[in-house]
């Protein structure tokens, strides 16, 4: 009986840390549209310290590998396409916090919130046919870039496709929305 008090303290203290994170980092990044180090950092090393003090070592690795595969994605986005690091640090920091198994189900629901939130934004902006054809362009060179070990060029170098207002948006709404989503998938199952 205890232990069952216990797991769920425990299960309800995570996501309580993760989902309250993600709402700072949302507002924030809608705010200043950056999600800061002074967030990102204390919960990844808080989140590391809670793993080892709950799981042992193997709760440590756990969470570093969690950390990493979570962060992958979006280290890539920044990496090849300019995307913010501080998603990065913040989905490697949720990683630590949540495991594997919870981390994998809020990077879909992140994944998928993501991408409806983008869509939006290029329907209101009447842009949809240019984003989905940047993309598409996008995707094939990143893979074409991958095989052949060339960097991405295109005919004009010049070329410069964004304009004032343009379809950035703040991937911290998109955060806090996957992990609420995640959060309720876990909380069903």
């Amino acid at each position: 009986m205890i232990s069952e008090i216990t797991n769920e303290t425990t299960v309800v203290l995570q996501w309580g840390v993760v989902i309250g994170a993600s709402l700072i980092a949302a507002l924030g990044d809608l705010k200043e549209r950056r999600i800061p180090n002074a967030l990102t950092f204390p919960l990844f090393v808080v989140g590391l310290i809670w793993a080892a003090w709950s799981g042992g070592m193997a709760g440590l690795a756990e969470a570093a590998g969690a950390c990493a595969l979570l962060a992958l994605p979006y280290i890539i986005l920044f990496l090849f396409f300019g995307g913010g690091a501080g998603d990065a640090k913040l989905m490697g920091a949720i990683g630590a916090w949540l495991g594997l198994r919870q981390g994998l189900t809020v990077l879909a629901c992140v994944a998928i919130a993501g991408g409806i939130l983008a869509i939006a934004k290029a329907i209101a902006q009447k842009r949809l046919k240019f984003v989905l054809t940047s993309v598409y362009i996008s995707f094939f060179g990143f893979l074409l870039s991958l095989f052949t070990h060339r960097k991405m060029q295109f005919a004009d170098e010049q070329i410069d496709i964004k304009q004032p207002g343009d379809l950035d948006i703040p991937y911290g709404v998109a955060i806090f929305a996957g992990v609420c989503a995640g959060g309720g998938i876990v909380w069903l199952s």
